[in-house]
């Protein structure tokens, strides 16, 4: 098959600016063959190359004791003691998931999913962090439909337990749903496997599935806005295969336990192409690839199509030459494909060969860590108007706003699609605080949440980024466990716009200050850009996944409150409306700033209720509805009715940053009051939990009645 001629229409296609273009001619000497503009191409869009973002990603804080790898290998890998490690990452799928919403979701999980195995962790938890359009958009019931079967599909078959998330929905995201998966496996901290290739001539091995046309390009549209094009970017979306994942998944540690693996890297975005360029280049090598060995389930596959595929369930890996045997018996056993398809090379070349023809041959480090990298222009963005008078509405109207908005009622409609107790190690499932999986075998557990508010970051980047952190960490905290590190998942609009990358330079900020802070560091992430359509951008959406460490099962706080418990809240309550969940839900207003983070007040309250969880019957943070809705949701988990004394919708309803709703006994109370005050930390009883009424400061109504509205408010909505 003839390549077609290089045109700037052609170059426009691959997502390659002129002045890139420009700067491959510079570095070759020649007009690129189609085959290496695919691979320029894959390698330098924002997906993969991160040229937008690495300026700002370097300033987050991302090491501490507790680190073993961070940023730059496929997941974070943080020391857990007892010689393991849990090892752990957030990743988008957005635009795949809008375009075929059931295998860009399902895919996506595969994709996490690898990225935690092929560092040799066997995974054992997953979350998703859901985004979509206005539940009255034509296209969001579809769109969460095929999602959550996807995630469900995928996740239930290859047997892992989805744990958490969290589902929200706002007109922004009507033209580009928001899919980000998190995956975290256990590994043993010294059997954890990197991606740098090492030692001259050794073999590149093709692992798993066999390579097809799906998801060609699918880094390339992954690294654009989308238009009224959209639909004939459907060939772009790989499809998954759950069972061959975990068929690989079980030789991939087979191998990897036998001691013939050197390095390994996962087929992602990009496919061939970023996982042999990223192999070469971190182990300063050369690869060469011999195209005619890959298998391959079409006929007739150009190199081009094989080197830009992205079907899924495929690994990369250098092998000890002579453990050839051995390897190939255990895929083998496991019905999986295994060829050599090439070596490491010692120039610095990434040489491609099919049908005797040298299809492109190209210096590989400029690939990869020489890509371009850009300051784009940003401004700040400017300080938000102050909150004008907000309108009058009774406290169970208020409380009825939010249980019946889709963003805030029971999720259980889309958590009861996913297996959340394979494995018999989930403590905690999804549905009230962070989720809890046991560390099998011992007396250990884990602790997984994933949180940020939109509305706080367009308002104010830097608090809303410093909130999203606060968040995790607070719900981490909320259960008894230890914050031990987290993933970035930053989803924004067009880069190239200033007042987007304003915005994302102003989270990053903010969330550099929370993790120093707070002593919790980014090990691992993903950037998503260019979530636009039709030139609206989502709202910036810098989802913070979080893991948290319970030395033992019995420190955790998971509890329900008891009839007669009190309510009280540490931290202080002014009463900060802006931005809230109440104005949005109730009134359709976005106004005012983000509520502004004490990260002095965060640590000091969060350390001094796990210093006296003894004293607690259950905890949970305050945020988005305030005090209201999480006494609502507390008690409704019980069966209970709630008495809330304010009357002051300020008080019930704001988002005042740094605090925790607890239920104690008369005793448990006492004696929080106690240590608070001689820790000079604020607690407030502000009611009591028991009867079949839900009263906030004297307005009332019946517990089975707001129970009703808040559990059929999702499905009645979008399902």
């Amino acid at each position: 098959m003839q390549d077609p001629q290089i045109t700037p229409e052609l170059i426009a296609a691959h997502g390659l600016k002129a002045d890139e273009y420009q700067r491959i001619l510079d570095i070759i000497g020649r007009p690129p063959t189609f085959t290496e503009l695919g691979i320029f191409s894959a390698m330098w869009n924002e997906h993969c190359s991160y040229k937008s973002s690495k300026k700002w990603l370097r300033t987050l804080h991302t090491t501490g004791p507790q680190v073993i790898c961070g940023p730059g290998e496929n997941a974070g890998v943080v020391d857990i003691g007892d010689g393991q490690a849990v090892i752990f990452k957030m990743e988008s799928h957005n635009h795949p998931s809008y375009i075929e919403p059931h295998q860009g979701a399902a895919t996506g999980v595969g994709g996490i999913l690898r990225d935690v195995f092929t560092m040799g962790a066997r995974p054992i938890a997953a979350m998703d962090a859901l985004s979509f359009g206005a539940p009255s958009h034509p296209k969001t019931a579809h769109l969460v439909k095929g999602v959550v079967e996807g995630i469900g599909g995928y996740g239930n078959a290859f047997g892992v337990p989805n744990v958490g998330g969290e589902v929200r929905f706002h007109p922004s995201y009507n033209g580009n749903c928001l899919v980000n998966a998190f995956a975290a496996g256990l590994a043993e901290t010294d059997a954890i496997f990197y991606s740098a290739a090492s030692g001259v001539g050794m073999p590149v091995v093709y692992l798993g599935a066999k390579t097809g046309r799906d998801g060609v390009g699918g880094a390339t549209m992954a690294s654009a806005e989308f238009d009224d094009t959209i639909e004939e970017k459907r060939p772009t979306v790989q499809v998954g295969d759950p069972f061959t994942e975990k068929r690989l998944l079980e030789a991939c540690l087979e191998l990897m336990a036998s001691g013939a693996v050197i390095s390994i890297q996962d087929m992602g975005a990009a496919g061939l192409t970023c996982s042999a360029v990223e192999m070469g280049d971190k182990g300063g090598l050369g690869i060469r690839l011999q195209l005619d060995d890959v298998p391959q389930r079409e006929k007739n596959m150009t190199a081009y199509e094989m080197m830009l595929s992205e079907s899924q369930e495929r690994m990369l890996m250098v092998l000890k030459p002579e453990r050839e045997a051995e390897a190939r018996a255990i895929f083998e056993k496991w019905d999986l494909d295994f060829a050599i398809v090439g070596e490491t090379i010692p120039e610095d070349r990434f040489l491609i060969l099919h049908g005797n023809e040298v299809k492109a041959d190209l210096p590989l480090s400029k690939l990869s860590s020489n890509a371009p990298e850009y300051d784009r222009p940003w401004v700040e963005t400017p300080p938000a108007a102050p909150l004008g008078p907000v309108p009058r509405i009774g406290a169970i109207d208020a409380l009825r706003a939010l249980i019946g908005a889709p963003s805030h009622a029971h999720k259980g409609w889309v958590w009861e699609q996913y297996d959340t107790t394979v494995m018999a190690d989930t403590i905690r499932a999804p549905g009230l605080g962070a989720g809890i999986v046991r560390v099998h075998g011992s007396g250990k557990a884990l602790a997984f949440t994933s949180d940020v508010t939109p509305r706080y970051v367009r308002a104010n980047p830097f608090e809303g980024g410093k909130q999203a952190v606060a968040e995790a960490w607070r719900n981490l905290i909320a259960v008894g466990a230890t914050p031990l590190a987290a993933t970035d998942n930053l989803n924004f609009g067009n880069p190239e716009k200033p007042e987007i990358m304003g915005q994302f330079v102003g989270a990053i900020q903010g969330i550099g200050e929370a993790c120093r802070a707070l002593d919790f560091p980014i090990v691992s992430g993903n950037v998503s850009l260019y979530n636009e359509t039709d030139g609206q951008p989502i709202l910036p959406t810098p989802t913070i996944g979080a893991v948290g460490l319970l030395a033992s099962t019995a420190d955790i706080i998971a509890g329900l409150p008891g009839d007669g418990d009190l309510a009280l809240v540490i931290g202080t309550t002014e009463g900060h409306l802006g931005q809230s969940a109440l104005l949005a839900e109730a009134f359709g207003i976005e106004a005012g700033d983000a509520p502004p983070v004490d990260l002095e007040a965060e640590r000091r309250h969060g350390t001094f209720l796990q210093a006296n969880r003894a004293h607690l019957r259950a905890a949970t943070d305050l945020s988005d509805g305030g005090m209201a809705l999480a006494a609502f949701e507390m008690a409704e988990a019980a069966g209970l009715g709630v008495t809330l004394d304010p009357a002051d919708i300020a008080t019930l309803f704001g988002e005042d940053q740094a605090r925790y709703l607890v239920a104690c006994d008369a005793a448990g109370a006492e004696a929080l009051e106690a240590a608070a005050a001689a820790a000079g930390v604020p607690v407030a009883r502000v009611g009591r939990f028991g009867g079949d009424a839900v009263s906030l400061g004297g307005d009332n109504a019946a517990l089975a009645e707001l129970s009703a509205l808040y559990r059929g408010a999702f499905a009645a909505a979008v399902a």
